[in-house]
């Protein structure tokens, strides 16, 4: 019921991912990033403890085919899975668990990897990457969710969409961009009013976390 993406951008060195789906909650089940480190996508009755367990392989300096085969190994559990994974380096893997029955792919770019499944045809994930990797002088945000869009109007998945999530980190151990729709008729349209409402503001609150004393007061 998802379709997502995770990407790298090589001149800022973020990491990020972004996905939707017909479910609730899905910005807090599916998207993992760490700063210098990755970005993870575990979905499809989804697993919410492969995503840390990942970054920590990933941090621990395995490439991220080493890092699925890893999460893959001996786990009774993964024929449900579908996981999706970028390293430091940009390089790509993903996987798919024999359990799924309904139509599922992927697709990796140079510095993206973009997966679905119950969606209505296979070129979802191509879609997705062919419109991040066609900006890289964008930022990495805006690069990810014309991902999802382009997932969307590609087919998208097989019911209606109802939330979406969208996760970018830089330079510090806290998100650089952390957004979520939940429940929303039209949760791509909503991410996007999001994030460009909160575009402008992004060096404020890094600033805030890091610096408060160099913010001037509201009145000044």
């Amino acid at each position: 019921m998802t379709f997502s993406l995770v990407g790298m951008c090589r001149c800022t060195g973020m990491f990020g991912a972004a996905v939707t789906t017909s479910s609730i909650g899905v910005g807090s089940r599916c998207p993992y990033a760490r700063a210098g480190v990755g970005a993870v996508l575990t979905q499809h009755r989804t697993d919410p403890t492969l995503g840390p367990k990942a970054l920590d392989l990933l941090e621990a300096g395995r490439p991220a085919q080493e890092t699925v085969d890893a999460l893959v190994g001996g786990n009774p559990t993964i024929a449900w899975r579908q996981l999706a994974v970028i390293d430091r380096e940009g390089g790509t893997a993903f996987f798919h668990g024999d359990r799924i029955v309904s139509i599922h792919n992927a697709a990796e770019g140079t510095s993206s990897c973009a997966i679905g499944n119950i969606v209505r045809n296979d070129s979802v994930p191509q879609a997705m990457v062919d419109a991040f990797e066609a900006a890289p002088g964008e930022h990495l945000a805006e690069r990810l969710v014309r991902g999802l869009e382009a997932g969307e109007a590609a087919g998208g998945e097989l019911r209606q969409i109802k939330s979406a999530a969208l996760l970018v980190v830089h330079e510090h151990p806290f998100p650089l961009v952390d957004l979520r729709v939940e429940f929303d008729r039209n949760p791509l349209a909503e991410l996007r009013f999001l994030w460009e409402v909160y575009r402008p503001q992004i060096d404020l609150y890094v600033r805030r976390a890091v610096d408060p004393d160099a913010i001037p007061h509201p009145e000044t």
